[in-house]
C-alpha cells in the first residue's frame, strides 16, 4: 500500500517569514501539532510545537521571532509514491512523529505514526474478523466432557 491512502491531505502550511505567534495560532485553529513550512511551493522545513516552546518561548525569543529562525530542517520526507515500509523505515531512522509527503519538492500531505497504526490495527481486526465469526458459531469441542453435561465455572 502506498502512503497516500494513509497520509493526511492537504498539509497545513505557513511561510518562513510568519511569527511563532501567528504559526501558533493557526496550529490552534486547525487543531494540528505542526505545520509545513513552504516558499514558492517548495518545502523548507517542519516547524513542531516543541519548536516553538523549546527553541522560541524557553530561551526567551518570545512570540515574534519568525518560524524560519526556530523550524526544523531539513525535513525528513518521504514521497507520495512510497510504499508503508518506507515510511516504516522514516520513521525509525528518524524518531519523528509526523513525515512531511512530497511530490517531488512539493509538499503534499503529512504521515503520522499514528496513521501506520491505525493501518496495521485494522490489517490485524481484518485478520481476526473470520477466526473471531468461525470461534462463535463453532464453540471448541471438550473431548472430555458428554455434551449433554453442564459446564460449572469455579473460583480458586
Amino acid at each position: 500500500m502506498d502512503i497516500s491512502k494513509l497520509m493526511i491531505a492537504p498539509p497545513v502550511t505557513v511561510t518562513p517569514a510568519a511569527t511563532v505567534r501567528a504559526a501558533a495560532q493557526r496550529m490552534d485553529e486547525e487543531g494540528v501539532g505542526s505545520l509545513l513550512v513552504v516558499e514558492g511551493g517548495r518545502l523548507r522545513g517542519v516547524l513542531t510545537d516543541r519548536d516553538v516552546v523549546v527553541r522560541a518561548l524557553a530561551p526567551g525569543l518570545g512570540e515574534d521571532v519568525t518560524v524560519a529562525e526556530v523550524m526544523s530542517a531539513p525535513a525528513v520526507t518521504v514521497d507520495v509514491t512510497d510504499g508503508v515500509d518506507a515510511a516504516y523505515r522514516a520513521f525509525r531512522r528518524s524518531g519523528f512523529r509526523r513525515l512531511p509527503v512530497v511530490d517531488g519538492h512539493r509538499p503534499v500531505g503529512v504521515l503520522a505514526v499514528d496513521d501506520l497504526l491505525l493501518d496495521v490495527f485494522q490489517r490485524f481486526a481484518d485478520l481476526l474478523g473470520p477466526v473471531a465469526w468461525s470461534m462463535l458459531r463453532e464453540p471448541p469441542a471438550d473431548a472430555t466432557r458428554p455434551e449433554s453435561e453442564p459446564v460449572r465455572i469455579t473460583s480458586r
